[in-house]
This record gives structure tokens, sequence and C-alpha cells, in this order.
């Protein structure tokens, strides 16, 4: 497999991400990794999601090393099946929440190929092209990551019109720092040309998954530039990253779980994706290196979880929470099943998902599952603020980042 590693020409350490001794750390990892090299990876062992070494995976292999007949898959399944009866697709918005839920119902189709699931997926779609939609915001954008499966599926051009449009709202309608990151409010600049961590999941999915579907190396292109502008101005000397740059409104500098776990989520997809193609992207596997360094040395020893505002676990008032552990489960998983994650992850993830599976709960009427403990949406502001937030039962993005730990760590290596 070819491997393209090294600097893009002309950028210094400070444009791999953040400023000061970390773009000095991101230079050294880089160095490890024979940085400034072009070569073929003939002698390393195929990552553990290679079915054939040398040979890239295709759906067949994605699907058979995510063992559809666990009991991970089974819960999974029993978690989208509650949901389901729970309301219709074409009650569901059209907006973040339940586009991060019905990622994870996408990707729950790719491994079980259960038409229900499939069906919800198109009358969510269907319903809001019937009606109209707007694009209007980073939180706008994940219901395109779901229609870039469909259109797989189906060859329906309805499907790729709706990516199309993301995609034109990112280059032509959505607002930009001085160095070109995407604004969170799209249009709007009242509160600040800001960026919100969380818009690396947001707008990043879709163009991750629609770069490797459509082979479009401009989207992909497109993400590793955010990520380098986003970890410049939001990535700490820590790994972590802060939640938001330029924002107007008061708030505190806060390392932010969920906010965190968007990032390790989107970008260990990105390098996933990188490695389908036969590149790499050392400058940005280097910088989650460190957050991944930051996730297992902050892990709550006695729940397998992280607290909601990471570096503030004594806080009295801070609690864990399970869609950032979820996220950051998957993640990791990923990273370890692409081989950019050594051995010492499992048993982080292991306890993650520990953790998350005890805080699926049991409706006692009807035995259906219902995800708990997941914090309420959360504006960038004050310590208190974010601590003040509420927990509820079956939030749809709660759903969804369960969904994805689950599916992504089905059929992972037994630990002893």
């Amino acid at each position: 497999m070819h491997v393209r590693c090294g600097r893009i020409p002309g950028r210094s350490a400070r444009d791999v991400a953040g400023t000061g001794w970390l773009g000095m750390a991101v230079l050294l990892a880089m160095a490890a990794s024979h940085w400034g090299c072009e070569s073929e990876t003939t002698t390393q062992a195929a990552p553990f999601d290679w079915c054939v070494a040398g040979v890239a995976p295709d759906e067949a292999c994605f699907v058979a090393k995510r063992a559809p007949q666990s009991p991970n898959i089974t819960l999974a399944l029993e978690i989208a099946r509650a949901q389901m009866a729970r309301k219709s697709a074409d009650k569901l918005l059209w907006r973040w929440e339940e586009g991060v839920m019905m990622i994870g119902f996408a990707d729950l189709y790719r491994v079980t190929g259960e038409p229900d699931l499939l069906d919800y997926l198109r009358d969510w779609i269907d319903a809001h092209v019937a009606r109209g939609y707007d694009v209007l915001s980073s939180d706008g954008c994940p219901p395109a990551a779901v229609a870039t499966l469909l259109y797989q599926r189906t060859g329906d051009p309805v499907y790729r019109q709706v990516v199309l449009d993301v995609l034109d709202y990112l280059a032509n309608v959505a607002l930009r720092t001085d160095d070109g990151g995407i604004n969170h409010l799209g249009a709007l600049e009242g509160l600040g040309v800001t960026l919100w961590v969380d818009s690396l999941f947001m707008f990043g999915t879709t163009l991750i998954r629609w770069g490797q579907q459509q082979d479009d190396a401009d989207a992909l292109d497109e993400y590793a530039a955010q990520y380098r502008v986003f970890a410049r101005h939001l990535q700490d000397e820590s790994g972590w990253f802060l939640h938001a740059f330029q924002w107007l409104a008061p708030h505190d500098d806060v390392f932010w779980a969920r906010g965190n776990a968007w990032v390790t989520a989107a970008t260990y997809e990105y390098l996933r994706t990188r490695m389908l193609r036969g590149e790499s992207d050392l400058q940005v596997q280097a910088s989650i290196a460190l957050q991944v360094d930051a996730i297992v040395a902050s892990q709550d020893e006695s729940t397998g979880l992280w607290a909601t505002i990471l570096d503030r676990a004594a806080d009295d008032q801070n609690y864990v929470e399970t869609s950032a552990a979820a996220l950051f489960a998957y993640g990791m998983a990923r990273g370890w099943r692409i081989g950019l994650l050594d051995d010492a992850v499992l048993p982080v993830v292991a306890r993650a998902m520990d953790g998350v599976r005890s805080k699926i709960a049991r409706d006692p009427d009807t035995d259906r599952p219902i995800v708990t403990g997941t914090s309420g949406p959360t504006t960038a502001g004050t310590v208190r603020e974010y601590l003040r937030v509420a927990q509820s039962d079956d939030i749809t993005y709660g759903i969804g980042a369960v969904l994805l730990a689950l599916i992504e760590t089905s059929g992972l290596p037994d630990l002893p």
C-alpha cells in the first residue's frame, strides 16, 4: 500500500496544530513516524480491519469485521427499534440531534442489512425533501451524511442533491475566519465568526463519507484543512480541544467532553478514509494522538466514563456523561482497527463500553432499552452553565452515539 507522508509545503509547525510547544510536539511525533518521507508500507502487518493484507477492505469486509451476530449488534438493533416504535421517521426534525442518531442507524444498516432500518432512513430524508429544508449552520449538515449512504444504495439523485446542498453551503454560504475556518453559525456573524468544536463532526462526517464514496479528494482535503484550523485555535497543550473560538457571548475556556469526543469520532473516520485511498495525514494523526493520550489518562476508574468537563473531575457538581464515552470508544476503536492506536487503548475502550452499557436501562413495562445519562444540548458558556446542563433519557444524539460505539466495538478481540 502506497503511503503519502510528509508536511504540506510551506506549512510550519504552527500550521500543524496549535502554537508554541504543541506545534513542536506534533513536529516531533511526525519525525518519529518518518515525517517527510514517501514510501511503500510493504513490511507492516495489515491492520485488524483489513481482511486481506495489502487490499483495502470493501463493504463486505467492513461488515464481517463488525460481527453482525454479536451481542453488541443485537443490543444496537433493540435500541434502534425502540426508537422506531417511539416516533415515526417523518416526525424527526432536520437538525443535528436527529442527524447524529440517523448516522448511527445508517451504520447499523450497513452491518445488518435490515430493511426496516433503510426504510426509516429513507422516510426521514424523503419527508424533508418533500417539505423543504434549510442548511443554516453546521448543525444542519448531518442529514447529508445519511443521504450519502442512501445515494450509494439507491442511486436516487434526490439524495445526491441533499449532499450537494450541504457542500454548497460549506463552500459558498458559511462565513469563514481569516484563516478559512467555517463559521459554526453559517452566514450569521452577530456573535462572531466562530469555530465550535462540534462542527468537525457535524459537517465533517458528510465531507469524509462523501469523499470516500465518490472518490472526492476535494471533500477530504476540506476536512483536513478545517481540522488544521480548528486545532490551531482550539487544541491546548494538554491535547484537549476548547469548545469555541471567537465566540462573543460570555464563556470560559472549557474542555467539554462531548465536544472533544466529536473530534475523536470524526477524525479517526477521516484517517481511515485516507488509509483506504493508500494515503496518510501524519499532521492530523499526530495531533489527534495527543488528544487520545489525554482521553486515556482521564478516564474515570470507577465508571469507565468521562466527566462532562474533562479537567474538573474533582468538582462536586461535575458528572460523568454517556454520549461522550460512547464517542470516545467509537473513535479509539476505529483508531485501533486501522492500526494507528496500539493495544494499550483496548482496555480503555472495554471499560468505556462497560460504562456505556451500565447506562442502558430497561423499560419495566416493555423491556425496551433506554439510553440514560446523556447531557442536553450545550452552548459555549461559563463553567457553571456547563454543569447545570441536565441529563436525560433517550436523547436522539445519545442514542446515535451509543449505536456507533456498539457497532465499532463489535468484533474486537476479547480481553483477558
